[in-house]
């Protein structure tokens, strides 16, 4: 038996119409599962699910906010309708806002409590939330596998990002706390673990990482001088992990974080 086969698995994934949301949602496909996509954007998501159909995978896109829970609930109740189960949650939804980057004419005291809480809350409510709405069907099964999505961010605190960094280490905590709830309360079945991605080039930072020629930026070279591997992520590099988290090959690991990062975490710089 394939450890690694998600084939009648129903996985739904955050934020899936975003680049590396996407990637990971076709990856968990190609292993097998039918896959639901969510984003607010519904003709986003729509069409994205459109395309993994054209591909000869199960899929559909349903328009949802994480920072609403009914919006949340549902979502959930279209999942269920569809398949009746939900095996995996995969919370890619998240990211930084240009009001809450501490960089030029904006220093750390014109950084206002509006703009810092809006990030922590896209990226560590809404995924505590994403997990209250889907998991309870995992509860209900005995069984099921959530990853969330993290950052180096939050193990190694980036320059501008503060809050981004600051809420995607609180997702690592939630994530650990959780691994220890779920097991304890709901039994073994069920499982959470993070994906920590490094430097991956998506529409939020390309202007920060890339020139419009495609070389990189000063930011960038930085960023690619303490990556021992050289290069930006490619979004199917987190598909091998994503899957491995998803699957039964991952069984007894819970609590953990994964870096999919060229090594970025494990440098010193010299």
């Amino acid at each position: 038996m394939n450890g690694f086969d998600l084939s009648g698995r129903v996985a739904v994934i955050t934020g899936g119409g975003g680049v590396l949301g996407l990637a990971m949602a076709r990856g968990l496909a190609r292993a097998g599962a039918a896959v639901a996509l969510l984003a607010r954007r519904g003709e986003v998501v729509g069409a994205a699910a459109e395309g993994l159909r054209a591909e000869g995978f199960e899929a559909i896109g349903i328009s949802a906010d994480v920072l609403d829970p009914a919006s949340l609930a549902a979502a959930a109740a279209t999942v269920d309708a569809t398949w009746g189960r939900c095996d995996v949650l995969l919370t890619a939804a998240g990211g930084n806002r240009p009001d809450a980057v501490v960089f030029g004419d904006r220093d750390l005291f014109g950084l206002t409590p509006e703009a810092f809480r809006k990030v922590v809350e896209l990226n560590l409510d809404g995924t505590l939330l994403s997990i209250q709405a889907f998991a309870p069907a995992m509860v209900a099964a005995g069984r099921g596998s959530i990853i969330t999505v993290s950052s180096m961010a939050a193990q190694k605190p980036l320059t501008r990002v503060l809050g981004y960094g600051a809420a995607k280490a609180a997702v690592d905590n939630l994530t650990q706390w959780l691994a220890v709830h779920l097991a304890q309360t709901y039994g073994e079945g069920l499982r959470i673990n993070a994906l920590a991605p490094g430097f991956f080039v998506g529409e939020q930072n390309r202007a920060l990482l890339l020139q419009p020629d495609g070389t990189p930026t000063d930011r960038g070279r930085t960023i690619l001088q303490h990556t021992p591997m050289g290069r930006f992520g490619d979004p199917d590099d987190l598909v091998g992990a994503a899957v491995w988290l998803a699957s039964d090959a991952s069984r007894f690991v819970t609590g953990i974080v994964v870096p999919v990062d060229g090594g970025y975490a494990a440098f010193g710089g010299v």
